[in-house]
């Protein structure tokens, strides 16, 4: 009779345990379903072609951070805003005039073409995020590193650790059921803690169940700690080096409002963009030898005053040849020796130009906000997958030329767009990035 109740409380256990997982499960997949899949597509296009260059969700970009913004915004009064934002500050709206001019009067494009439905899409896909995505080979052979915060191997990961507790917790249950029906201990009484835990651990030993669900998940998490360590070789996002000129991104472009292509000139019609050389930098400090009274930069963790920003615009001076006090060159030159950030593997191939002048790419789009670092650094992780999804989220434009207009109206016939993207061009063949 014991072995049959022994038997009948193992089966009972084991099936609570399934169902404790099993609702789990039920439970996420059914929080993963409350999300509008289409209004989050739609917002997250709109987001990603209109917002991004401006604005990220989990931080300040050159504008606010977007994320949960109708938590903090009426939706009327969001809507005003995008729509045109310069008629809000005339209005006398103090929240609009207030955002105005904490950020430095930088005024935000106005978008009165959008319709009340597309602007409440983005502030859905702000509210939402990024949809949890499933890395999946193509057909085009192109792993889809894309943006989703999620994935199924966590998935599996958590699944299986919640099982093992589960298992844990019921073999604990059993083992005091068990010395119940031996008589060890009366119903309800309380155990010897040292036997209970030899039993539970002889429990644990000889559950075949237990030692699978283990085993799975130790691999599971091997592989998973592995090749996340193993795909962030080579990713050197946020890299900062010191430089041997203390040149800061803010005050020539920022506040001084500098073109980037006047001093990277070679980017609109070159593979490389270009280290600007001394020359480009002598245009203007060959009159400009010292900076403004109370300028300040951050360099290296350390705050640059007047008087040591004007020793580094010296150290320009010593490179290249020139006297400021006779106004002329020696011709006694030294080179800067410029630390490299950006660098791709030599595997791979990226043109500038192709991107800057038949792209019409901004700079920020890669770069970052470039006019607000005092101190440069790689803001891309300029991983294949960060391109890819480039080339998957960016339409072509055609800028009025009539012959490729119709072969791209029978290509998006062709896949059932509106509009067809790089990746739809042709974007992800091999041959275009790797020789």
């Amino acid at each position: 009779m014991k072995s049959v109740a022994l038997h009948s409380l193992l089966k009972r256990a084991l099936s609570k345990s399934f169902l404790i997982v099993l609702f789990f499960t039920i439970s996420l997949s059914s929080y993963s379903q409350d999300v509008d899949a289409a209004r989050q597509s739609e917002g997250r296009k709109l987001y990603k072609s209109l917002c991004a260059s401006c604005h990220k969700l989990d931080r300040k970009l050159v504008g606010p951070a977007l994320g949960n913004v109708e938590e903090r915004r009426e939706n009327e009064w969001l809507l005003a805003w995008i729509k045109n934002n310069a008629e809000l500050r005339a209005s006398g709206d103090r929240d609009a005039i207030a955002i105005y001019e904490e950020y430095n009067g930088a005024a935000m494009s106005a978008f009165p073409q959008l319709s009340d439905d597309q602007i409440n899409d983005i502030l859905y896909y702000t509210t939402v995020g990024d949809p949890v995505k499933t890395p999946v080979v193509g057909i085009d052979g192109a792993a889809d590193g894309g943006e989703g915060q999620g994935s199924s191997p966590q998935w599996i990961i958590y699944l299986l650790a919640g099982a093992i507790v589960v298992a844990f917790l019921m073999i604990a249950s059993l083992l005091k059921q068990v010395n119940e029906l031996k008589g060890n201990t009366a119903p309800g009484s309380k155990s010897n803690l040292k036997r209970d835990l030899h039993e539970l651990w002889e429990g644990v030993k000889g559950n075949t169940f237990l030692h699978v669900v283990t085993t799975i998940f130790v691999l599971l998490m091997g592989a998973y700690i592995a090749f996340g360590t193993l795909f962030k070789v080579g990713v050197n996002e946020g890299y900062m080096p010191l430089q041997p000129i203390a040149f800061s991104h803010k005050i020539h472009s920022g506040e001084n409002k500098i073109e980037c292509q006047y001093c990277h000139s070679s980017a609109k019609h070159s593979k490389h963009s270009g280290i600007p050389s001394v020359n480009v930098c002598m245009n203007c400090h060959m009159n400009i030898a010292e900076v403004a009274e109370g300028t300040q930069v951050e360099w290296d963790g350390v705050t640059y005053g007047k008087a040591e920003l004007d020793k580094e615009i010296a150290k320009i001076y010593e490179a290249s040849g020139w006297d400021p006090e006779a106004l002329e060159y020696t011709g006694e030159e030294k080179p800067i020796k410029w630390i490299r950030i950006h660098n791709l593997p030599d595997f791979a191939y990226f043109n500038h130009s192709q991107h800057v002048t038949v792209g019409g790419i901004e700079c920020q789009k890669c770069h970052g906000p470039v006019e607000e670092y005092d101190e440069m650094r790689q803001f891309s992780p300029l991983t294949m997958g960060w391109c890819i999804n480039c080339h998957r989220e960016t339409n072509v434009d055609l800028k009025g030329n009539e012959y490729y207009e119709k072969i791209h109206k029978e290509l998006a016939q062709k896949y059932g767009v509106e509009q067809v993207t790089i990746a739809q061009l042709g974007g992800l063949e091999c041959g275009k990035c790797h020789y």
